[in-house]
């Protein structure tokens, strides 16, 4: 089957399209033939190397972490899908490769297609979907009436995550440029902060919820605008020691992290709030809560380009730029 390689990490040469053999499913995993993926800020710094201590891949693998297509053939153990069915998810850690034109995928991580979205919409919803539900709902349990930062409200992440605290009864801030304030407001974002001309930590105040997809400098900013005991939780890092341990990772690298987290949790800690990183992970089920959001328009994907497997590496470059509004997606078929 054709697929888009990495055959060494840091190495942008090092990425092609080539011939990998077909998957082989086990009992309890689905065959699916990948209409559409979609590209992540995940992906670009897997291949980089950033995640190598934790998502030690051996090269050469297929890179990609979002799907939407058809089942192919099912395992002996498969009882939620039968060939035909279309079908949108996001793999397990250890089991990623949407990049190609098949993956076998366990039946717990996928989740029927909307069926108001075409594939290409569907492609870009689950790794993205899946961090707002997990981060939202699940980890800081926004509530109505409380009121939510969200960084970098018209990336991939933003999109939905607007839309959905939204959907939660949040106030929603978030930061952007000034050519994405109608994009964000339109949304649901109550309050656009441009970080070209304005600076949130003095524009914001009492906030019960800071979601951080940027910097360290962003990061440590974003302690400020919370009221006592918000929560500040961080996708992009650093990693701490809740993380490590919940990730089964080795002594060292557990020691490593809560290093790398130390001056962050400090910080929030001397202003009585609470710091988390959160690594977001594959679940079927929780997709199938999303699906009546989508379907009933309440979440709506957000893409900016489509673009043809053949230009693949185009597509990664372009959101290695950080000048996509919304998703990056690839079409497959």
């Amino acid at each position: 089957m054709k697929a888009f390689i990495i055959d060494q990490y840091k190495e942008a040469t090092a990425r092609r399209i080539g011939a990998m053999p077909m998957p082989e499913i086990g009992d309890d995993a689905v065959l699916v033939k990948v209409h559409a993926t979609s590209i992540n800020p995940l992906d670009c710094k897997l291949a980089a190397g950033e995640f190598k201590p934790i998502l030690p891949y051996r090269t050469p693998f297929i890179l990609g972490h979002d799907l939407a297509g058809t089942v192919e053939r099912v395992g002996s153990a498969v009882k939620r899908f039968k060939p035909g069915d279309a079908v949108f998810g996001r793999p397990r850690d250890g089991s990623i490769g949407t990049f190609a034109e098949f993956i076998a995928v366990n039946e717990a991580d996928l989740a029927a297609k909307p069926t108001n979205l075409t594939m290409e919409e569907a492609a870009s919803i689950p790794l993205v979907g899946l961090t707002a539900w997990q981060v939202l709902v699940e980890r800081a349990r926004v509530k109505a009436g409380q009121k939510v930062l969200i960084h970098a409200g018209s990336g991939g992440f933003g999109t939905i995550a607007i839309q959905l605290a939204k959907h939660l009864g949040a106030h929603v801030a978030t930061t952007t440029g000034p050519s994405n304030q109608t994009l964000v407001m339109r949304l649901g974002a109550d309050v656009a902060v441009d970080y070209r001309s304005e600076r949130f930590e003095t524009e914001l105040a009492g906030y019960d919820v800071v979601i951080n997809t940027l910097d360290k400098a962003t990061l440590e900013k974003s302690v400020g605008v919370l009221k006592p005991d918000g929560q500040l939780i961080s996708i992009s890092g650093p990693p701490d020691g809740d993380f490590a341990k919940e990730k089964g990772l080795n002594p060292i690298l557990r020691v490593v992290m809560r290093v790398l987290s130390l001056g962050i949790r400090r910080k929030a800690a001397r202003q009585n709030v609470h710091y988390a990183f959160h690594f977001m992970h594959a679940s079927g089920v929780q997709l199938e809560k999303l699906t009546p959001l989508l379907e009933d328009n309440t979440i709506r994907p957000v893409i900016d380009r489509v673009f043809p497997f053949d230009e693949i590496a185009n597509a990664l470059a372009y959101v290695e730029s950080g000048r996509a509004k919304g998703k990056v997606v690839v079409s497959i078929v």
